[in-house]
C-alpha cells in the first residue's frame, strides 16, 4: 500500500493539476513517481520533463533506454517501475530471453552488441558507482558521446524514480502482466 494517497483532479492545487496535465499529456501512462512528486510541485515538473527527454527523446534507440531501465529496476529490486517499463522493453524489441534473465538476475546473452555494451555500462555503474576503461570505451565507439551522457542520465533519473517508488512504497500498476522475481 503506498504512503501517499493517490490525489485525485479536486484535491490537486491549480500548480499540481497544471503540472499532472503535462505528465499526462506526455506520456503513455501516468504510473510511477508522479502523483508522490506533486506534494513538491516544481520538482514534479522538472523531474518530468527530464524524464521524458531522456526516455522518448535522446539519440538512443528505444530498446537499448528500455534495457538500461530494467537493469535498475532490477539493480533496486523496484516493482513497480519493472512492472511499468517490462511491457515497453518488450515493445521496443529487446529480446524477451533477455528481459527474463535481468528480471532473475542472470546474466543474459546477447546477440546485439550495442545492448551487451549498455547492460555492462549499467550493471558496472549502478553496483560500482563508475564504470571500467573498456566499458566506457564500447559504449563511447557505440553510442558516441552524447549516447554515452544520454545513458548516465537514464541510468541516474531512474535511481531517482526506483527511490521514490521504494520510499513512498508505490505498488505496481493494476494489471500489470510481469512481476518482479524475488530470487536473490
Amino acid at each position: 500500500m503506498a504512503r501517499i494517497k493517490q490525489l485525485a483532479p479536486e484535491q490537486m492545487t491549480p500548480q499540481q493539476a497544471e503540472i499532472w496535465q503535462e505528465v499526462v499529456a506526455g506520456r503513455p501512462s501516468p504510473a510511477g513517481p508522479f502523483n508522490v512528486w506533486l506534494r513538491a510541485p516544481e520538482m514534479a515538473r522538472w523531474a518530468s520533463r527530464l524524464g521524458a527527454q531522456l526516455r522518448l527523446h535522446t539519440s538512443l534507440a528505444p530498446r537499448l533506454s528500455e534495457l538500461a531501465i530494467l537493469v535498475g529496476a532490477r539493480h533496486w529490486n523496484c516493482a513497480a517501475e519493472w512492472a511499468i517499463h517490462e511491457p515497453f522493453a518488450r515493445a521496443a524489441g529487446l529480446d524477451p530471453e533477455v528481459i527474463t534473465s535481468i528480471n532473475y538476475k542472470m546474466e543474459p546473452e546477447f546477440d546485439a552488441p550495442d545492448e551487451a555494451a549498455v547492460y555492462a555500462f549499467c550493471r558496472q555503474a549502478l553496483e560500482q558507482t563508475s564504470v571500467d576503461d573498456d566499458a566506457y570505451a564500447r559504449c563511447l565507439e557505440l553510442l558516441g558521446e552524447q549516447g554515452l551522457v544520454e545513458l548516465t542520465g537514464i541510468v541516474g533519473y531512474y535511481c531517482l524514480v526506483a527511490l521514490t517508488l521504494k520510499v513512498f512504497q508505490v505498488p505496481a500498476p493494476e494489471g500489470a502482466a510481469q512481476e518482479l522475481s524475488l530470487k536473490d
